[in-house]
């Protein structure tokens, strides 16, 4: 069944201007006006766990830390984990004061231009991201971060130096994916300064934002999700990577390769293979070479071979990642459920796809693999026009276990 309303506000929007939700940006992220809105309606809450199996920025943990609400989250990147970690850690005034203090000694060493280039990361072309004054500011500012003898405080204290880093590089989040941009017209350490300063005052005013309990993270393949208990989830609540090649460790790379989660081009694409949906590097040789394995896995969509046969006829590769992308929905609506309470909700935030001239309804092969692995009282509810093709929304597909 599809219900059908647009509803703009439920965009990722609401998150830039909310608390700690902005702190570092995930294209796309889903709303927290929508996670707030789905714990609301399921009174079963009160007495279970609300899990989001793909955890990305952290939306829906933070969401139900801020309620009070039991919560795990799990993803197959370790950096997305810590970054969810630091989103709902429970502040301390010491803390912040910590991190305040300290800031003022970043950013004298960012000034100190005599010391040139301390140290920066294996991130490929890096010129093409901050110019020599910058990144010299950004190198030495960072190796200050890293002197912070408070834990805490120097969390608080590297999501003000992964904003400003991204806010003197020469990127734009201007459309769905990362692009790279003109340079800007200010440089070199004014432009770190002002962009660091700016960073850091609205972090420390957020992380005074009361958390009410504290989520569990885990690392966990979603295909198999074998670190969680069984029965144990009142409530599922998430976004997966949609079915449009888009790179998550992509977008992620610059954040990742400064904390040290990246260390070359073949870690990040042997974690973008790993995780559902990846192309990043030798994710996308390896999509090109995919076979069906010798399993029991059917998409349960009358029309998806002939989705798959007409993406294949202008992309081989293109065909072959979307039968592989929903062979492994299969596997993780399996494992889910398993891990969902009888009686308990799955909302799933998932965006359909245009390959060519063929369009994926993925909203609707969602519904039907949900059906298939048991669920009940499937329904889709359309939630926004998305910015680029015409055809392209955003839906929410939810379903009950009996």
């Amino acid at each position: 069944m599809t219900a059908f309303g647009l509803q703009e506000h439920l965009t990722h929007r609401g998150n830039v201007r909310s608390s700690r939700y902005g702190w570092l940006r995930l294209t796309p992220m889903y709303s927290v006006h929508l996670v707030d809105e789905l714990l609301e309606a399921d009174l079963r809450l009160r007495e279970g766990r609300v899990l989001d199996p793909f955890c990305g920025t952290g939306t829906t943990a933070l969401v139900c830390a801020e309620r009070g609400i039991a919560a795990d989250t799990c993803d197959i990147n370790p950096f997305l984990l810590w970054l969810t970690d630091v989103k709902t850690h429970d502040y301390t005034q010491a803390e912040r004061a910590a991190a305040a203090d300290h800031g003022a000694t970043i950013l004298a060493a960012a000034r100190a231009k005599n010391r040139g280039i301390v140290w920066v990361p294996p991130l490929r072309n890096i010129e093409k991201w901050w110019e020599e004054g910058v990144l010299g500011a950004l190198s030495r500012a960072w190796e200050m971060v890293q002197a912070c003898g408070s834990e805490p405080a120097r969390w608080l204290l590297t999501i003000a130096f992964l904003q400003a880093a991204i806010k003197t590089a020469h990127v734009s989040f201007g459309h769905q994916s990362m692009s790279f941009k003109q340079r800007a017209e200010r440089s070199g350490v004014a432009l770190f300064e002002t962009e660091w300063q700016a960073a850091l005052d609205s972090i420390l005013v957020a992380a005074d934002s009361p958390i009410l309990a504290t989520p569990r993270t885990l690392l966990s393949d979603a295909r198999g999700l074998t670190s969680l208990e069984p029965n144990a989830y009142a409530s599922v609540i998430t976004s997966p990577p949609y079915c449009n090649r888009m790179s998550y460790i992509r977008e992620l790379r610059p954040y990742m390769y400064w904390t040290g989660y990246l260390a070359d081009g073949r870690a990040a694409g042997e974690l973008d293979w790993q995780a559902i949906g990846g192309t990043w590097g030798l994710a996308t040789s390896n999509v090109g070479k995919w076979q069906p394995p010798a399993d029991d896995v059917v998409v349960p969509f009358p029309g998806f071979p002939g989705i798959v046969e007409r993406v294949s006829a202008s992309s081989n590769v293109l065909g072959r990642y979307i039968a592989k992308y929903f062979h492994d929905v299969v596997l993780h609506a399996r494992a889910l459920a398993g891990v969902v309470q009888p009686g308990g909700s799955v909302h799933y935030v998932v965006g359909n796809s245009k390959f060519y001239d063929v369009l994926v309804p993925t909203e609707a092969i969602y519904a039907a693999v949900f059906e298939s692995v048991g669920l009940e009282q499937v329904m889709v509810r359309t939630i926004r026009k998305r910015t680029s093709k015409k055809e392209l929304y955003e839906y929410l597909v939810s379903a009950r276990r009996p």
